[in-house]
């Protein structure tokens, strides 16, 4: 497939990157070429856990990017409740090369992203966060990657992508606004019920599937759904 073919510009292995400690952004060796990665630490003030949560971006091809706002909040949310946050860009968009390939080759890439994670931070918690296409591509590669807890923001059930034989954990956190353009609500809320998995679904009035105006609720959501899955503070 052409999404996992090596760029021309990409010339082999780069050097494995130690977990940074401080907010960076640095390239990561790839399936399909580099990988433009952001990670980012919770402030100084709040209490860390030992918890990284991987954030999946929106369509590449519609412009999705790991600086996303939808994304950005998402990570600010549960970085806020002391969880390390890593974004990164999918094959094609930003700084990471290779061909968009309609989320197979993504998942890849997502896979080589937790595994330089698992390599540096081996006693961390997986944590995957994921919206619109990225809810997709994390909701299909939980089975293989195995996180300890699965936020899925307006997964795009109903636009074409297979979500059939999906095993999220039971730690799973569905948002989805009710006023969403894009993916269809009720398609949403029609698939969680026939999948018959243990879910905490919050629906969001009058909330787009951008979140216009509605950033601040969504952190607010993801924040008290999760809080109670969060690991023991460091020392």
């Amino acid at each position: 497939m052409q999404g996992r073919k090596r760029s021309a510009g990409y010339h082999g292995a780069m050097p494995t990157p130690a977990f940074p400690t401080e907010s960076t952004t640095f390239l990561l060796d790839g399936p399909a070429g580099a990988l433009e990665v952001a990670v980012d630490l919770p402030d100084a003030e709040v209490p860390a856990v030992p918890a990284i949560a991987v954030v999946c971006h929106p369509l590449s091809t519609d412009g999705g990017s790991l600086h996303n706002k939808v994304v950005t909040m998402a990570a600010r949310a549960v970085r806020e409740l002391g969880v390390a946050t890593v974004r990164f860009n999918f094959r094609s968009v930003g700084q990471s090369q290779g061909d968009f390939d309609n989320g197979v080759g993504e998942g890849d890439d997502l896979a080589a992203v937790v595994a330089w994670v698992r390599s540096q931070q081996p006693e961390a918690v997986l944590w995957l966060v994921g919206f619109s296409f990225g809810a997709y591509v994390s909701l299909k590669a939980s089975e293989a990657l195995q996180p300890q807890v699965l936020v899925s923001i307006a997964p795009p059930t109903g636009r074409g992508w297979d979500f059939d034989g999906v095993q999220p954990p039971p730690r799973w956190l569905v948002v989805q606004g009710e006023s969403d353009e894009i993916v269809d609500p009720q398609s949403v809320f029609d698939w969680l019920e026939s999948i018959d998995v243990p879910h905490t679904l919050v629906r969001m009035p009058d909330t787009s599937h951008f979140f216009h105006r509605k950033l601040i609720d969504l952190r607010g959501a993801i924040q008290h759904a999760v809080k109670g899955w969060l690991p023991a503070a460091s020392a």
